[in-house]
């Protein structure tokens, strides 16, 4: 099917929705072209809502319509919804408890040559502080569209951060080793393991195979269910391997790296290397260009976690 944006996918899995649930209610704020909504506001005009550039106003309406049986997905930028709205997320949404999924695109550091005020690498940190707010990060359309799937079965509030750009795929259409709120191990190994989510389990995977040629095991973990965070796996994962590499497009702080060395420092002590963003502005490039410069790429990945094993 070549590559195609996570954003589009959501789009394509509401809309098929939409033709029998009336109540599915899609909400942008000035970003439904870039949000790869467009066609669904054009299918659905009656079930679309334009905000405008007013991310408070997108979030507390999308929980107002949920208190009224509708199921919100608001769609915005996620530098600016998990930023702007915070308290709105907090309050109207969690706090709440409304059915509302929160879908922040454009995450990490997509935007790249628009800098900092663009980039989005403190929403998972912020996002799984809140009680009640489950935190998701795909890592391509067919895990995508899993989600999006079970997501439209529940009530729940969730927040759902994808790229800009179209990924290559991970799993074979047809056979998406998915379960909810269940990590997947893209691979086995018993050396180090890779623990990865959203845009960095592709390089994850292609790091394992360059590992490999050395004659290093490793194991690679989609991470996708950042909370409610899937310890089980990491726990049976890092007791089998001598030491853990953890990858995030986001900053050092309080993101999956911070998680996984709760969870393996006080179930199974290893060695944990978090490989993520600086604690910095960074610089300015496409993504391919910000994550070669700071190794988040298959070979930076390789190269620490052969390190690691040292």
């Amino acid at each position: 099917m070549g590559k195609i944006a996570n954003k589009q996918v959501i789009c394509e899995v509401l809309m098929e929705a939409a033709k029998t649930d009336q109540d599915i209610v899609a909400l942008c704020s000035d970003s439904r072209g870039s949000a790869s909504f467009a066609p669904f506001a054009s299918a659905y005009p009656k079930q679309f809502v334009e905000t405008g550039i007013a991310e408070q106003n997108l979030v507390s309406i999308s929980a107002g319509l949920a208190k009224c049986g509708k199921k919100s997905y608001a769609v915005s930028p996620a530098c600016f919804l998990s930023t702007r709205s915070y308290e709105q997320c907090k309050v109207d949404v969690a706090y709440s408890n409304t059915n509302v999924k929160l879908i922040g695109i454009s995450g990490g550091v997509s935007y790249g040559a628009l800098g900092m005020s663009h980039h989005s690498a403190q929403d998972i940190a912020a996002m799984a502080a809140v009680p009640n707010m489950r935190v998701y990060l795909p890592s391509d359309r067919l895990q995508t569209e899993c989600l999006v799937k079970k997501l439209l079965g529940d009530d729940k509030p969730a927040y759902i951060r994808v790229g800009r750009n179209a990924v290559d795929d991970i799993y074979e259409e047809g056979s998406v080793p998915f379960t909810m709120d269940k990590a997947t191990v893209v691979t086995e190994g018993t050396d180090v393991a890779i623990i990865a989510c959203g845009e960095m389990v592709k390089p994850a995977v292609e790091a394992a195979a360059l590992l490999k040629e050395q004659g290093i095991s490793a194991a690679v973990v989609d991470m996708y269910c950042i909370k409610p965070l899937d310890k089980e796996t990491i726990v049976e994962t890092a007791s089998g391997a001598k030491a853990v590499v953890t990858v995030e497009e986001h900053a050092p702080f309080g993101g999956l790296g911070s998680m996984v060395s709760q969870v393996v420092g006080s179930e199974c002590p290893r060695k944990v290397i978090n490989m993520s963003l600086p604690d910095e502005p960074v610089i300015t490039g496409s993504s391919r260009e910000v994550f070669d410069y700071y190794g988040l790429n298959a070979e930076g990945i390789a190269q620490r976690a052969a390190e690691a094993l040292k």
